[in-house]
């Protein structure tokens, strides 16, 4: 399938507030916040006050006696090379408008795999002296653009920038709106409304490219890359009630899809039949950033699955192999999904508005000191303790993994419901589409270059990013139609024409 990239535009969510409930509230829907004091941040509701819309941000400090730091951010994906723009609209109202030392900005951070900081984008600072000289007037919405770089380390001003560029070894991008109160608990209050964070150059993951992939475009199931498992195996360790088959009615491609299906079938004495597919045997990987698109089932039996399992499981054993779970969620809770390691941690993200019934992207970034989790571009989860030192394998998640889809019915995750109580709050079929499933890593640039010898012009590519080659005779028309050139690799030679080909790489 041909689908939009994960960033463009916007990259934040409920970058207005309007996802909020009305009224104030501190159920800010798509942000974390950070407060020294409960109630000091929160989203308000006033059409006459709101630069768009009718909700609104709002931050104040805590009044402990103490400088003291609130707000809220929100991480995005990004990678090495990538470049941004970020502003906000600001308003401070005359009845409530800072006093003392209070101080208030928009911040954007690039961070490393273990949160570390990297680079420090802030806009203007809002003071009291911004205020009493006019270049932060009262009761009325300016915009703050993000432009100034300062030294993470001293964190003094060195440059002054619109384009804020993700450095080497960055993972993900923050924004952030600080609130710093002073110690003097000085009175104040500032609003932000319409944030923006806009990715203006760099590929959508900045440096990183597609090492592998399935996209699951053909008519058929890779057999170079999925094989099943099969049968109940005693419910799997889970209670699972279905059995498992390699059955075309339980997974096929179709329409640029893959098709994972549970069905109300009876089979050697069990109810339910589903897939479990995976690579184990035929492809595996150690690091980088695994990527799906995909649509889940409703249903309270329904339990769909993306995840990972050391490949030395036949040798060491479950927990000690480790086990990655980049996404799995209960049929009958449509708005949250689950990121976990086992042995390990896990944590649930709330979708803010959204179905897992819709098309999402579940994306897990693992290196050797950390694994995080996102959806659709926003980190949710980073767990930095790798290592289990109660097994006598005590870093399972330094070594390689295999991929497994699969959706159960019924199991200890959903409650361990009954037959008749999953009859009555089932509908089958259950059905999980996946769009695609990539790997990234960090790799040269996707570029193609040529060379002439023996009378012919040789392209070539890198040959670790998965891509294939296109021409056209017709670049400069209105609409160019670009043609897949076979099973092509770099070198490839061609003849020069009189009337000239154009040449690309595609990625996948």
């Amino acid at each position: 399938m041909s689908v939009p990239p994960l960033h463009g535009g916007d990259l934040l969510t409920n970058p207005g507030f309007e996802l909020d409930p009305p009224g104030p509230t501190n159920a800010i829907l798509g942000w974390n916040a950070y407060s020294a004091s409960s109630g000091n941040v929160r989203s308000e509701t006033s059409a006459a006050i709101a630069h768009n819309g009718t909700n609104y941000f709002k931050v104040y400090q805590a009044f402990n006696g103490a400088l003291n730091y609130s707000g809220i951010y929100q991480d995005n994906l990004s990678g090495p090379g990538a470049v941004y723009a970020a502003d906000a609209w600001a308003y401070t109202s005359a009845s409530d408008a800072l006093a003392g030392q209070n101080v208030a900005w928009i911040e954007v951070t690039f961070r490393d795999a273990s949160a570390n900081i990297l680079a420090v984008y802030r806009s203007a600072l809002i003071t009291t002296n911004a205020i009493a000289t006019g270049a932060f007037p009262k009761s009325t919405w300016i915009d703050l653009s993000v432009t100034n770089q300062y030294d993470p380390n001293t964190y003094t001003i060195t440059n002054q920038t619109a384009a804020l560029v993700a450095p080497a070894g960055t993972s993900f991008v923050r924004y952030q709106i600080t609130f710093q109160g002073d110690a003097a608990d000085s009175a104040g209050s500032v609003y932000f409304d319409d944030l923006t964070l806009a990715q203006t150059a760099g590929g959508p993951q900045g440096d990183w490219n597609i090492v592998w992939s399935d996209e699951f475009n053909g008519t058929s199931i890779n057999s170079n890359t999925w094989t099943f498992d099969l049968g109940n195996n005693g419910g799997w360790g889970n209670s699972e009630m279905e059995y498992y088959t390699s059955s075309s009615q339980n997974a096929y491609v179709s329409n640029g899809f893959l098709h994972i299906v549970a069905l109300q079938q009876s089979m050697n004495g069990y109810n339910y039949t589903s897939a479990r597919m995976k690579t184990e045997g035929l492809y595996s990987a150690e690091y980088g950033r695994f990527e799906w698109r995909a649509s889940l089932p409703s249903g309270l039996a329904f339990w769909p699955a993306l995840w990972m399992l050391g490949t030395n499981i036949t040798r060491v054993g479950w927990p000690d192999c480790g086990e990655i779970d980049v996404m799995e969620n209960r049929g009958s809770v449509l708005t949250q999904v689950q990121g976990s390691l086992h042995p390990g941690t896990n944590q649930v993200y709330t979708l803010p508005g959204g179905s897992v019934t819709n098309f999402h992207t579940y994306l897990l970034e693992w290196t050797a000191n950390a694994v995080s989790w996102y959806v659709d571009g926003v980190r949710y989860e980073t767990q930095t303790d790798l290592s289990n030192p109660a097994s006598q394998y005590p870093f399972p998640y330094n070594n390689p993994f295999f991929i497994i889809m699969n959706i159960a019915v019924g199991g200890n995750y959903v409650g361990d419901p009954s037959t008749n109580t999953i009859n009555a709050g089932t509908t089958f079929p259950g059905q999980m589409l996946v769009d695609y499933v990539r790997l990234y890593n960090l790799t040269g640039p996707l570029q193609l270059s040529a060379r002439k010898a023996y009378g012919k012009v040789f392209l070539e590519w890198p040959v670790d990013i998965a891509c294939h080659l296109e021409s056209t005779t017709n670049f400069f028309g209105a609409s160019p139609a670009w043609t897949n050139v076979g099973s092509a690799t770099s070198p490839f030679g061609v003849s020069p024409t009189s009337t000239g080909v154009f040449y690309r790489l595609v990625s996948p």
